[in-house]
């Protein structure tokens, strides 16, 4: 009988001391609460302990890395190999020291723009209004209400596949609209970045700003993922989405959010399927209306059900 992947990664690396769990449920961990399980999910203790796992690890079996699953749809299959959540202590502080704060990718985008506040540090309030984690920012150039991660990054460092530390300068992240061109095998764990001098009380009235205009126009209270779709170029995808007559449309569980119609919504007993095929319906209805390829900007794992037996 061959041996499970979780019983060949303790044979092969039996000094990790991280949680190592087999057949782990993922749904929770989302924000749509949707999905099926990993089939081995790690927390790693810290840095030496995530690079030794993926030193031990066989080349071929998948790695997958997730954050706070505030943009992720898991699908219903679950995800093969090994996937990664960075947590505690050792990803999830802030440090700062002048104008800089060096900070782990675990920290949520919301706690950072707060610590920069706190310490008169201007330019990142915009991350009041992301609900993701630092590492996703940095994976995807995160921004909103007109600042981007790009703004504010002096460097990020990381573990590559082979258990190898990595340090990319603000070039070497090739950061565009809501990408980065880091290689896909590198899992950030922290990240160095740069504010200005400023004005506590007005950051802080600025941080106010943001968090009122999101929660006046964003589903918040809803089990959703954040924005689905990326803006096309010289566009609002909300307003292609509109204009093709989704707004509200359903699939099963799944919704077009009547308030911002570029959020998907779990009504309540929503598949991943659901959530995914909902998705692929507005693009198909978009690209026939306006001619636009809606590009994904959630990020989807994981296989689909009917493509595995359990």
């Amino acid at each position: 009988m061959t041996a499970s992947l979780h019983d060949r990664i303790r044979a092969a690396a039996p000094d990790l001391r991280g949680r190592l769990l087999a057949d782990q449920p993922l749904a929770d961990l989302t924000w749509f609460r949707v999905g099926g399980p990993a089939e081995v999910l790690f927390t790693p203790a810290d840095e030496e302990d995530l690079a030794r796992l993926l030193a031990a690890l066989e080349p071929e079996v998948p790695v997958t890395v997730i954050g706070l699953g505030s943009n992720l749809i898991v699908r219903d299959g679950g995800v093969p190999g090994v996937v990664i959540r960075l947590g505690g202590k050792a990803f999830g502080s802030i440090a700062v020291e002048g104008d800089t704060l060096q900070v782990g990718t675990a920290v949520p985008d919301m706690r950072l723009a707060k610590a920069a506040a706190e310490a008169g540090l201007d330019g990142l309030a915009f991350y009041r209004g992301i609900p993701g984690s630092i590492g996703g920012a940095l994976r995807m150039n995160a921004g909103a209400h007109g600042g981007e991660t790009t703004d504010v990054l002096v460097e990020a460092h990381g573990i590559d596949r082979t258990g190898a530390s990595r340090r990319f300068s603000h070039a070497a992240m090739g950061f565009s609209y809501r990408h980065s061109d880091a290689p896909e095998d590198v899992i950030f764990t922290r990240a160095l970045f740069r504010g200005k001098p400023g004005d506590r009380t007005a950051i802080e009235a600025e941080m106010e700003r943001v968090t009122a205009a999101r929660e006046a126009a964003q589903p918040i209270r809803e089990r959703t993922g954040g924005s689905t779709f990326a803006n096309p170029d010289g566009g609002k995808a909300w307003q292609l989405i509109d204009a093709a007559g989704c707004r509200g449309l359903t699939r099963g569980g799944a919704q077009v959010s009547p308030m911002h119609c570029n959020f998907l919504i779990n009504t309540g007993g929503a598949t991943a399927a659901d959530i995914e095929g909902l998705g692929e319906e507005v693009r198909r209805r978009v690209r026939e209306t306006s001619g636009v390829a809606l590009r994904w900007e959630i990020r989807r794992i994981g296989v689909d059900s009917t493509m595995v037996s359990r």
